[in-house]
């Protein structure tokens, strides 16, 4: 019992101190119910917001969009960078 209870206290200090340097909300457990509800624009892909699950791609962050060539990169890319520029959003396209 002793060792489970020492793994616990050190598990629950790892996590605090995880949280106090990046914030709330940087762990998410499996198989908690709280989410974080993140601003999303649409890929102009109905399927693919649905598998990507938030809807589209998160804004305000970098997203890394990888393939082989002639995959269709660039095309889903000027996409999302047009959708969110007719909501009036500011991007950066580097490729």
């Amino acid at each position: 019992m002793a060792i489970d209870e020492n793994k616990q206290k050190a598990l629950a200090a790892a996590l605090g101190q995880i949280e106090k340097q990046f914030g709330k909300g940087s762990i998410m457990r499996l198989g908690e119910d709280r989410s974080m509800d993140v601003e999303t624009i649409s890929t102009g892909s109905l399927s693919l917001d649905i598998a990507l699950g938030a809807g589209g791609l998160p804004m305000g962050r970098i997203v890394e969009i990888y393939g082989p060539e002639s995959s269709g990169k660039t095309t889903l890319t000027l996409q999302v960078v047009a959708a969110a520029q007719r909501e009036g959003k500011t991007c950066a396209f580097i490729d």
